[in-house]
């Protein structure tokens, strides 16, 4: 890894507490320099937030002209000497602007566990500007100590960090707010427009608002926080929460409709698997280290596995649940982003709309999933250790004919020269035997392997697995063959076993930190296009009319097992076993 001992980034470590974010090298653009043999991983405090649509920049037409240019998630670029002095002397907070972010639906459990629990987060890391102020917003009526009093109890500080924990807390609540109104009232959201006005107290106001709230109320909410709370001289900005429509044609006209009162640019459609660590690591692990980037293609993968799994059932989530089913929920858009970032083509620079061109190729490279390379399942009531755990259709608020997935596993392919032929996995499911979520990587057979006789006829045994856990424990791992120490010829499957836990003693940011940061920031990289997204569902749309129109019955399975036996046959249809149920 080529790391940079300069002023710059020691300046930009101080800022966010070397916490959040990423850090490598530019190849076309070296200062002086330290270099260390290893394999490029991402740290977790972006050396340089300061970026174009940052919170404290003029609008973008003027972000444009600044000396401090793209400093972009996963470079740290040093410029040329005659414009460093000009990047040391930028003060974030020098024109005094300020950011108003507005969570819409604050009375939620997203906004409560997650969103709240985030900003603090950066608050706290010292990655928010000086001047900023958040609202609540929701129908709810409370006051602004019963808010502050509701987000107290789900906020939490940095472990290394935690001496002045109380005191950040108090600091960060008196910046939080609440207003109650309807969200279809063009009114209430005046009366935010006032509340906002006065905290920003005639600063240049930036405004954010994050749509914690169902998607049937997504325009009227989108309509009237345009035409009555925009900020009049800095930007607006959206974050709208998934799911984007059931299908083509929802999605399609949901998007319509939010661009009838805001530029694409505005939009930031959140996919939270994007802010992962280990998925955001999927570019620096393949485009930063020589021994993988070879590799990557049909000639040496034999197939690519996905597998998303939860050990728990939809516990009073199932009225929501039932009307979209997993693999809306899960395999559209979660497990999708995965698999574009993961196969796409070298993009022409870290630039947002670079990459996610290349995401879009990937997507429109696909062939549309067919009903054959598809296997749903519903999980059951079982009994285990004298505990009684309740079916799906148990859940009082699913009904009891429903035939709605709480489980599917399917193949995908890419019609492209890279991975022509080459399975793409995918398994998603609810009250199963394990939490996880990983990518499995499974290398072809050694030609003429001379070992083959120490594996037996199973050469499964013998072949190299690459595997990235998202979670639990994220980690990286490769599978070798190894032999045991001593006199005979034993040999043994072994982990080469990157723990962050134990390489990384820093805590890993949730998802929601990066990404709202991002948003903050203007950096689109890790929000979903609106061609990507139409993209995406014209690959599962014929799939989901057809298993709705034909009324297919999912296969049971028990709680708590490791699925339908239907996906077993569909991994050996193509001659691949699940790398997780080895």
């Amino acid at each position: 890894m080529v790391t940079l001992y300069s002023s710059l980034s020691a300046q930009c470590y101080s800022n966010c507490n070397n916490k959040l974010g990423i850090s490598s090298i530019n190849s076309r653009k070296f200062g002086s320099q330290k270099i260390a043999l290893q394999i490029n991983q991402t740290p977790f405090c972006n050396a340089a937030r300061m970026q174009d649509g940052a919170v404290a920049t003029p609008p973008s037409k003027i972000e444009s002209e600044t000396p401090l240019k793209k400093l972009k998630d996963g470079i740290l670029s040093v410029t040329p000497p005659k414009e460093q002095k000009d990047t040391f002397d930028f003060d974030v907070n020098k024109d005094k602007s300020t950011v108003s972010i507005t969570v819409v639906g604050a009375s939620g459990d997203l906004a409560k566990k997650k969103i709240f629990p985030a900003l603090f987060a950066l608050y706290y890391e010292g990655c928010l500007p000086e001047h900023f102020t958040i609202f609540g917003y929701a129908r709810s009526k409370m006051t602004d100590a019963e808010l502050r009093n509701m987000v107290s109890k789900t906020l939490t500080c940095r472990i290394d960090k935690s001496e002045n924990c109380g005191e950040k807390m108090e600091q960060f609540l008196e910046r939080c707010f609440y207003h109650s109104g309807q969200y279809d009232s063009q009114e209430n959201f005046a009366e935010l427009d006032k509340k906002l006005k006065e905290h920003e107290a005639g600063r240049f106001s930036n405004r954010l608002f994050y749509l914690s709230i169902p998607p049937n109320i997504f325009i009227n909410a989108v309509r009237c926080a345009s035409l009555s709370a925009s900020s009049a001289q800095g930007w607006t900005r959206v974050i709208v929460e998934k799911p984007f429509g059931r299908d083509c044609e929802s999605s399609a006209a949901l998007t319509r409709a939010l661009k009838q009162y805001l530029n694409e640019d505005q939009i930031f459609r959140i996919d939270h698997y994007l802010g992962k660590e280990l998925v955001e690591n999927l570019s620096v692990l393949r485009f930063s280290n020589l021994i993988f980037e070879p590799l990557w293609s049909r000639q040496y993968i034999r197939n690519v596995q996905f597998i998303f799994s939860e050990d728990f059932g939809t516990e009073g989530r199932g009225g929501y649940f039932d009307h979209y089913g997993i693999i809306r929920d899960i395999m559209q858009n979660h497990l999708l982003q995965i698999l574009a970032l993961f196969a796409m083509e070298t993009p022409v620079s870290l630039d947002a709309e670079d990459i996610r061109n290349e995401k879009v190729k990937v997507l429109r490279s696909m062939r549309p999933l067919q009903l054959h390379d598809v296997v749903v399942g519903q999980y059951k009531s079982h009994s285990k250790g004298g505990t009684t755990y309740p079916g799906y259709t148990d859940d009082k608020t699913v009904p009891k004919d429903s035939l709605t997935p709480t489980f599917a596993a399917a193949a995908l392919f890419i019609d492209n020269a890279r991975w022509d032929g080459v399975p793409f996995l995918m398994k998603a499911g609810k009250a199963l035997h394990t939490r996880s979520a990983e990518i499995r990587v499974q290398f072809r057979h050694v030609p003429g392997n001379l070992y083959n006789k120490n594996f037996g006829s199973d050469l499964d045994q013998a072949t190299n697995e690459l595997v990235i856990r998202v979670q639990p424990d994220e980690a990286i791992y490769l599978k070798i063959n190894n032999k045991v120490p001593g006199l005979g010829m034993r040999l043994d499957a072994s982990n080469l076993n990157l723990l962050y836990s134990a390489r990384y003693s820093k805590e890993i940011p949730d998802a929601y930190e990066r990404l709202l940061l991002d948003a903050i920031e203007g950096e689109r990289r890790l929000f979903i296009r609106s061609d990507e997204l139409d993209a995406a569902w014209s690959l599962f749309t014929p799939v989901l009319k057809e298993l709705e129109h034909k009324k297919i019955v999912p296969e049971s399975y028990p709680y708590g097992s490791r699925g339908p036996i239907g996906a077993h046959y569909l991994a050996a249809r193509y001659k691949v076993r699940w790398g997780d149920l080895a």
